[in-house]
């Protein structure tokens, strides 16, 4: 995830001065995008049950993904 004090911004701004717009990297921008997609995702499933740990390790291990 990036950190805002990570981000390397560029402004736009008026005549006055007033800030009106951002400019990002693009690989920073890709990555707010993902960081954005993400927490969306995890909202819509917030409310489904969980899975025991050993159950998943069950299933790794049955489907080759986790040696014993």
């Amino acid at each position: 995830m990036i950190s805002v004090k990570d981000l390397n911004p560029d402004y736009i701004t008026d005549a006055k001065g007033h800030k009106r717009a951002v400019i990002l990297p693009l690989k920073e921008y890709e990555e707010l995008l993902e960081d954005l997609n993400d927490l969306a995702v995890a909202a819509e499933r917030r409310d489904e049950s969980g899975i025991a740990h050993n159950k998943v390790m069950e299933e790794l291990k049955r489907d080759g993904y986790v040696s014993d």
